[in-house]
């Protein structure tokens, strides 16, 4: 019975948050400096008659950055719920193995030594998540220890690493240039977002993606205690490597192409375990249509609020802040 009745509820959460999303894609679609019916967007499904400007900003520039959004999004909100239910940490995201960190650094490395082309800055981001991950397994090996918190621990020590060696490139850089843009990066943005970027992100998305899903059985398992884990036949090393690697891959894909993005990987799980009331698969799923959602209407507030457009991670902000104080005060301390 219970668990019919989660069953309905993961359903019914499903159809309303798909709704929502569905409604922002569509405004997504339309809003902008250069404004789309949806009468015109009918005609261009359509094969209409509609004029080149539209068609263009339509297929080079809405197309792309919803999808983008929808992406990044979903990314982020699995692999935050991934993170939590793992480490058995509410305040679990991408920053807590130092992904986002080692992302950061491997971008501003690229923004002043190698001129800050686009290729090389999301070349140099998503090499420097992946090394960042990287580091902190060795660093778990090297103390022969397999708890989760020596994960964290780890992370933490890596992206305080990070974090030095950015202010350092920070006061070497160029204040004019190569400051500005290592500071624009880390709040994020979808402006420069094209179809090749996301043609170029896809397979590495997917691959994180699908494999996150297929190993969903073994994530709920992670959120045991390691006796139980062991008593079931999983071998926990191998199969938190992997989840671990899966999850860095989907973040360092989305990362290196919109730039840092706050707060998407940390309130979209807590969202989707207060509807659903459980950490399960079904949270999983959840997060990452919750993160979509999210990130689709934090795009579109980015454009349409002010003439000048404003960095995502500032929008995302604004959202996840009220969010977590709100589930502060509910909750009063008690877990989903």
């Amino acid at each position: 019975m219970i668990q019919h009745e989660t069953d309905k509820r993961a359903v019914l959460a499903y159809t309303f948050v798909g709704a929502i999303m569905m409604a922002a894609m569509i405004c997504s679609f339309c809003v902008g400096k250069y404004p789309i019916s949806m009468r015109e967007i009918g005609q261009l499904l359509c094969g209409g008659d509609v004029t080149g400007m539209t068609r263009k900003v339509f297929y080079t520039l809405r197309v792309p950055r919803t999808c983008m959004a929808i992406l990044s999004g979903a990314g982020l909100g699995l692999a935050g719920a991934v993170y939590q239910i793992i480490f058995k940490n509410p305040l679990a995201s991408p920053d807590i193995i130092g992904i986002s960190s080692g992302a950061n650094l491997g971008a501003a490395v690229a923004i002043v030594t190698m001129g800050g082309s686009m290729v090389s800055v999301a070349s140099g981001a998503f090499v420097g998540g992946l090394l960042a991950v990287l580091m902190v397994v060795l660093l778990v090996r090297a103390t022969r220890s397999t708890a989760t918190s020596t994960y964290v621990l780890a992370g933490i020590i890596i992206a305080a690493v990070a974090k030095a060696f950015i202010m350092l490139l920070k006061y070497y850089a160029d204040s004019e240039s190569q400051l500005a843009a290592i500071e624009y990066w880390t709040m994020g943005s979808l402006a420069s977002v094209t179809a090749s970027k996301v043609l170029a992100i896809l397979p590495f998305w997917m691959i994180g993606f699908a494999g996150l899903l297929l190993l969903r059985r073994q994530v709920e398992m992670l959120s045991l205690n390691e006796e139980e884990c062991r008593a079931l036949g999983m071998r926990l090393r191998p199969v938190r490597l992997c989840v671990l690697a899966l999850s860095t891959l989907l973040v360092a894909s989305v990362i290196c192409v919109t730039g840092l993005i706050s707060f998407t990987g940390l309130i979209a799980p807590h969202i989707a375990a207060f509807i659903i009331r459980r950490k399960n698969t079904s949270t999983m799923i959840l997060s990452a249509m919750v993160g979509g959602t999210i990130l689709l209407i934090s795009d579109i507030l980015a454009r349409t609020l002010y003439a000048a457009e404003i960095p995502i991670s500032i929008l995302t902000t604004m959202i996840g802040v009220p969010v977590l104080v709100w589930f502060m005060c509910v909750r009063k301390g008690r877990r989903v």
